[in-house]
């Protein structure tokens, strides 16, 4: 099993900032800078085009810190961030820039890249989610949740889908097309969230990936708006959502700042 090395560390606010690595793959991990011994860990994956620390993902990371006492970790998916691109790579991403601007429909081609890189960095995530849990902070024994929208669900729900430590996600915006059969053996709680207005993805499809959980708790968000105005209070929900089901914390006041 590959070990996790703290390659740098930074405190601001209350939150302790550790960059990190597992093998080759480079992560980053928000702490609290005091409080329990043990604290629930959230899991969060990073939209398409982004990377770990990314304003979103650390924003959102930040609220899950100082509002609920957590962890979060966030790693690079394949071909993002501080990992190495592969022409296959290139390829997909000229192929999806070549549909943008003649006005074809991008959905295609996402979902194949998609799907390849969750192939990649499904085994990535176990092997990190064991690193983690080998820390004295974090432990074997705690809760562990999962936040991902956008290319962090189409991660992320095949991870979730095979991974029992995984007991509560945060799921939104993406095709069903090759995520709904695997979506039929999570039974966690599900909050999703969709754009009822989105220009990609369908309303259609993306109640059929929502249809397709078998989790008797489940919770859709439809806000209106394009696929890229998901409202920033719905980070707010998801907080409050991992606080209900992590436990650990009281459940957190409504923000908006983030």
């Amino acid at each position: 099993m590959n070990s996790l090395q703290f390659t740098t560390e930074s405190s601001s606010n209350g939150v302790i900032e550790r960059e990190f690595t597992v093998g080759d793959v480079p992560g980053v991990l928000w702490s609290p800078a005091s409080g329990a011994d043990r604290a629930p860990l959230v899991l969060m994956g990073h939209g398409g085009g982004n990377h770990k620390k990314h304003p979103a993902m650390a924003g959102r990371a930040r609220l899950l810190v100082t509002l609920c006492g957590f962890h979060v970790a966030v790693i690079d998916a394949p071909a993002h961030g501080d990992r190495p691109v592969t022409a296959h790579d290139e390829e997909e991403v000229e192929n999806l820039f070549r549909a943008r601007a003649a006005g074809e429909p991008e959905g295609p081609i996402v979902v194949r890249y998609n799907d390849h890189l969750a192939k990649l960095a499904v085994p990535e995530w176990r092997a990190t989610l064991d690193a983690l849990q080998a820390l004295t902070e974090i432990g074997t024994d705690g809760p562990v949740g999962y936040f991902g929208i956008n290319m962090g669900t189409a991660i992320g729900l095949p991870l979730v889908a095979v991974e029992p430590r995984i007991t509560a996600a945060v799921f939104g915006q993406h095709w069903p097309d090759t995520l709904a059969e695997k979506a039929k053996h999570i039974t966690i709680p599900i909050e999703y969230d969709m754009q009822w207005d989105d220009e990609h993805i369908s309303r259609e499809d993306s109640l059929a990936l929502f249809d397709a959980f078998a989790s008797k708790e489940k919770s859709l968000h439809a806000n209106t708006g394009r696929h890229k105005e998901l409202p920033r209070f719905e980070a707010d929900s998801a907080v409050r959502f991992f606080a209900r089901h992590l436990g650990g914390a009281a459940t957190p006041p409504a923000r908006t700042d983030v």
